[in-house]
């Protein structure tokens, strides 16, 4: 099964499959399956052909994938453009959302860098 160009997998379940698509997280995915009255537990190759087509196009109505990506690309552009904080930190690829970062915040600033040679001896007078 494929919805906009994304293969939907045959071996989940569909509430987990409907994730696959960037956009759609697992409470969407659950909102849309109840909303066409289909079981979150059904497998994608289970489902009927009107089921099929009834849930691409329920999907397709929200803003998913390359939509969503420049969407977001374009919103942290202007946020640089405009100069605010939060586009400035964006572009030190740092935290935007207030978290620390004297500890924390590996994922954006990658591995730790030793700054100078570690311990010193001490010389002998």
């Amino acid at each position: 099964m494929r919805i906009s160009g994304i293969t939907i997998p045959d071996n989940k379940h569909l509430s987990f499959g409907l994730t696959s698509v960037y956009g759609i997280g697992r409470t969407r995915a659950l909102e849309i399956l109840s909303e066409l009255k289909i079981d979150a537990y059904t497998k994608p190759a289970d489902i009927t052909p009107e089921m099929e087509n009834a849930l691409r196009e329920k999907v397709e109505s929200f803003t998913i994938e390359g939509e969503l990506r420049r969407k977001i690309s374009s919103d942290i552009k202007r946020l640089k453009d405009i100069g605010s904080y939060r586009g400035s930190r964006h572009q030190k690829r740092l935290p935007a959302r207030g978290q620390r970062t004297k500890t924390n915040a590996r994922t954006l600033k990658g591995v730790k860098k030793t700054m100078g040679s570690g311990r010193r001896k001490l010389e002998k007078t």
